[in-house]
């Protein structure tokens, strides 16, 4: 048998979401949301059944009929145990932005919007935060606009919040009880030094940072093969990458 060709990057963070992941009953992935639609599938594959997934904009894997009020009555019932989340801007109190960059409301770039992030990100226990571009335009010391805040004061009720950090270049975890930042790993082609140049906010990291792990070839091969070809239903640009 032929040896599977080294993993993407694409196919890297795949993996190591999936990871993330790992564990959890119920799994929700929002829109325009192919990376982490392929790592849902990747986790329920690996669960042998276990795990439940729901894809906004799928038939084949999403069983709600009202979208995206049914996905917050469930995060309200506390059914929802993950949900990823993007930023325009990230900070080191994992604090997101999808407003705009530049003072609001007069800024100088605007984006799509908060659309109920802010609800889940308090309701959700394991929110995954992933952002593929990691430049300090997107992880800054402080956002210009908290669309859903990373951490609340004392005496509100909150079960959900960020769990980890995931970009192009390194995984990181966060630790609730500081409110910031801990580097995990960095992925295999980079280095430290390139992400403290390119991070904006400080973070804590252990004396040695240790590199991500490869996805193993089971793993490869269950991402060129089966969650491809689930992922092409809903995004066919993205799982002809995949099946390549």
């Amino acid at each position: 048998m032929q040896a599977p060709s080294e993993p993407t990057s694409r196919e890297l963070l795949i993996s190591v979401m999936a990871d993330l992941l790992a564990g959890c009953r119920f799994v929700a992935v929002g829109a325009s949301s192919p990376m982490p639609g392929a790592a849902a599938l990747l986790a329920r594959a690996r669960s042998a059944g276990a795990m439940r997934i729901s894809i906004l904009g799928s038939t084949a894997h999403n069983f709600f009929t009202d979208g995206g009020v049914e996905l917050f009555d469930c995060a309200a019932q506390g059914r929802i145990d993950a949900f990823v989340l993007g930023g325009g801007q990230i900070d080191g109190q994992g604090n997101i932005n999808l407003i705009g960059a530049g003072a609001y409301p007069a800024g100088a770039k605007r984006w799509a919007g908060s659309f109920g992030s802010a609800y889940l990100y308090f309701l959700v226990p394991r929110v995954i935060l992933f952002r593929n571009e990691h430049t300090r335009r997107v992880m800054v010391e402080k956002v210009d606009f908290i669309s859903a805040p990373g951490a609340s004061e004392e005496g509100v009720y909150r079960r959900g919040g960020p769990f980890a950090l995931l970009t192009s270049l390194a995984l990181f975890d966060f630790d609730r009880g500081r409110n910031r930042f801990r580097l995990r790993s960095v992925h295999p082609g980079h280095s430290l030094e390139e992400v403290l140049d390119n991070t904006g906010f400080a973070f804590d990291r252990p004396q040695s940072v240790p590199p991500t792990p490869d996805p193993d070839a089971e793993t490869l091969a269950m991402i060129r093969d089966s969650v491809g070809v689930e992922i092409a239903e809903i995004y066919p640009r993205f799982a002809a990458q995949l099946l390549a």
